[in-house]
């Protein structure tokens, strides 16, 4: 399909691949094999048919860098550390026809926080989510990257003078995700039970078990964009994933800076942007 879509598409100049395939339960090589088959299927459609293609960025994640299944390691993640299941050598082969014409960039972000009407993966509608059915059933809320920083990146690596580099890609500033929880609460009008202990952890994939009801419910009583729980704007499993990891992660921003890159985003500031679209776009109450 994406050879027959994009081979007529002879005047191509830029590529930013941002697309992954994912699914819970895959193995890493599962994973990779599925990425591989995608991007190989774009790169063979593309690179031998547009004369005029000079970059292509490729968005991998932070854990090209860093195994979630090793011991955490000491320090800042860097560029040149252990590398995972992602496509980058997929990248490098695909144009290896074209060395010297077309050149590379691969950009690693950590979570990205951002607005994006349908997507079970995206952290901030999923948590919204919570918040608003928390509301509606009286329930205390209990705690469990911007998308821009991520796109100018790959915009300003497309544009410089030093190509075929990858980068890590994060915010810029340092968090924790207990600097979220009040702010959250507050846009969805319901109480923060505030830190209650590690044993008190409890996680959203069995909470939010029948809770498809509730939320239909709120759409209906909100006039909100129709949307299922389980499939357009949620994933549980993910959600707890990301929010009860054990592990820190800080990764460092020095090569970007290095190379002349120097945007930032602030947390906070981000997540409650993204929460104020995605009530203006009325997909969460």
């Amino acid at each position: 399909m994406s050879v027959r879509a994009l081979a007529p598409l002879t005047d191509i100049t830029h590529i930013f691949y941002v697309t992954r395939a994912s699914r819970h339960g895959w193995s890493n090589a599962e994973a990779r094999a599925v990425n591989h088959a995608m991007l190989s299927s774009v790169l063979s459609a593309v690179v031998p048919n547009a004369p005029d293609l000079k970059h292509i960025a490729l968005q991998s994640s932070r854990n090209q860098s860093a195994d979630p299944f090793q011991p955490p390691v000491w320090g800042a993640f860097s560029e040149d550390g252990w590398l995972g299941p992602y496509s980058e050598d997929t990248l490098i082969d695909g144009i290896a026809t074209r060395v010297g014409a077309v050149t590379w960039s691969v950009h690693r972000p950590a979570t990205i926080l951002g607005f994006s009407p349908r997507s079970s993966r995206n952290l901030v509608s999923s948590l919204c989510v919570y918040a608003a059915i928390c509301g509606k059933e009286g329930a205390v809320l209990h705690r469990l990257l911007h998308e821009w920083v991520a796109a100018v990146q790959g915009i300003w690596a497309a544009m410089m003078a030093s190509p075929n580099e990858a980068f890590n890609c994060g915010n810029g500033d340092v968090f924790k995700w207990k600097q979220l929880w009040s702010m959250l609460a507050s846009h969805f009008g319901v109480r923060w039970a505030g830190y209650e202990g590690e044993d008190q952890r409890f996680k959203l994939e069995e909470a939010m078990v029948g809770k498809e009801p509730v939320w239909a419910a709120i759409v209906k009583e909100n006039r909100l964009v129709e949307t299922e729980l389980e499939e357009d704007i949620t994933t549980w499993w993910l959600v707890d994933a990301v929010i009860n990891a054990d592990k820190e992660h800080v990764e460092t921003m020095n090569k970007s800076k290095e190379f002349g890159f120097h945007s930032f985003y602030d947390a906070v500031r981000c997540f409650d942007t993204c929460i104020r679209r995605m009530k203006a776009s009325r997909i969460v109450p």
